[in-house]
């Protein structure tokens, strides 16, 4: 199951729909473990600049706001091995909603993909190195096809100059 915390107002206001868009993406990156009723997997807190901002400096003493942060669950002392929480994902709305203007695709198809970005990330999958990148890359256009929302990074390179 997937918790959702919206926090900033104007995730609701530009995505009247936004809990299920974040749960559509969660099914497709975490499978049936994702739809409610089950044990709690990942927590999506929808937050603003400012909040983002404040925890990126704080823990990656990198002082602005980004698109979406990881926090990967550390076990808990005398929890089970076999906890199953994965961890807990942060995104910033005007990050987002700036990002998804400039690469001229919907506020929901980016926040989809921010989403199955930052739960691969709680799964264990990085992008340090090429190799890295290549293959968690690879799975997000899967999982986003699997959506019918087209390849990110695609958008992303036709821009560049």
């Amino acid at each position: 199951m997937i918790e959702i915390q919206v926090e900033d107002p104007a995730w609701r206001e530009a995505l009247p729909d936004v809990e299920a868009v974040v749960m559509r993406a969660a099914a497709a990156a975490l499978g049936e473990a994702a739809t409610p009723g089950g044990d709690p997997l990942a927590t999506v807190l929808l937050e603003g600049d400012d909040a983002v901002q404040a925890l990126n400096a704080r823990f990656r003493d990198r002082d602005a706001p980004t698109n979406v942060l990881s926090f990967p669950a550390a076990p808990a002392p005398g929890a089970p091995d076999d906890d199953p929480y994965l961890g807990d994902i942060i995104l910033a709305f005007g990050v987002c909603s700036r990002e998804a203007a400039d690469q001229g695709k919907p506020l929901a198809h980016h926040l989809s993909h921010l989403v199955i970005h930052g739960l691969l990330h709680l799964q264990g999958h990085d992008h340090q190195d090429d190799g890295e990148a290549e293959v968690m890359e690879a799975r997000e256009r899967t999982l986003l096809a699997g959506l019918g929302i087209d390849d990110p990074y695609r958008a992303i390179l036709d821009r560049e100059p």
